[in-house]
């Protein structure tokens, strides 16, 4: 993968593009709260190879410079166009990740001609969802795990669920691989930025002008991302389609074997 730092709007955005085939659609990964691309490199490997596959850090993020103020998903969709017409390209295929699917949604909506497909992986319609635990919810309020790898080890099980359950090295790994190369107060803006952006936002009332061909992933022992929210996703979008995988809620990294092959069917 190329990575490249472009600039958009006076933002400085880091952008990683594996180069597929010319004349098909590239998919476009929207990362999870806190994680910067390399987490989705995985997920590059595992596509197509004729499949030009493009991830990006959010603002403040990664790579990615903070932003000067504080952003929506609206807002957020708009940056994304831009990237989109720097790399040369009118239409992109969207895997949204968590909270990345947030911003999937509302870049399905905001912008329907530029988004081919849309995939929903682990995500929910924000307000109004169905919330997970309360002790999920105050894990996921903060950023330690951002910073602090023991820790990122240790709730690991109970905030991801699924393999995360029995497989100490997979967590040991994962929190390695998590932790950002920031200062403790770069990572900890940068993910009350992202933070910010949920509080309000909710997809809830027009999840129904969603027209993209759309294919929703759950795992079904995740507990930031209760089942029935992705049920509901796809009981809601017109032309979606749900398939459930028996893992946690990092099932696209941790059963990937099994969701590439769905993923790549989807996207010919």
């Amino acid at each position: 993968m190329d990575i490249k730092k472009i600039q958009i709007n006076g933002q400085t955005i880091r952008v990683g593009v594996r180069t597929g085939l010319p004349n098909t659609t590239p998919l476009m990964i929207f990362n999870g709260i806190g994680s910067g691309l390399e987490l989705a490199l995985p997920i590059v490997n595992a596509m197509h190879p004729d499949l030009e596959v493009i991830a990006f850090d959010v603002p403040g993020v990664g790579g990615s410079t903070m932003p000067n103020f504080t952003y929506t998903f609206s807002d957020l969709a708009k940056t994304v166009t831009k990237i989109i017409d720097h790399l040369g390209h009118e239409q992109v295929n969207i895997i949204g990740l968590s909270w990345g699917g947030f911003l999937a949604q509302q870049f399905a909506l905001d912008y329907p001609l530029r988004c081919k497909k849309l995939i929903l992986a682990a995500t929910s319609c924000g307000l109004m969802s169905i919330l997970p635990d309360y002790k999920v919810l105050g894990l996921m309020a903060s950023p330690r795990r951002y910073t602090d790898p023991e820790y990122a080890a240790s709730i690991a099980p109970a905030l991801y669920g699924g393999k995360f359950r029995y497989d100490k090295k997979l967590a040991s790994s994962h929190a390695k691989e998590m932790c950002a190369d920031k200062s403790s107060y770069e990572v900890i803006t940068g993910y009350s930025y992202q933070m910010m952006a949920i509080a309000f936002w909710s997809s809830a009332f027009w999840l129904n002008q969603i027209t993209q061909p759309t294919l929703v992933l759950a795992g079904s022992d995740d507990p930031i991302i209760p089942l029935s929210n992705m049920k509901r996703l796809s009981d809601q979008i017109a032309n979606a389609e749900l398939h459930v995988f028996e893992d946690g809620h990092l099932f696209f990294l941790t059963d990937l074997p099994n969701v590439a092959p769905i993923i790549n069917e989807f996207l010919h």
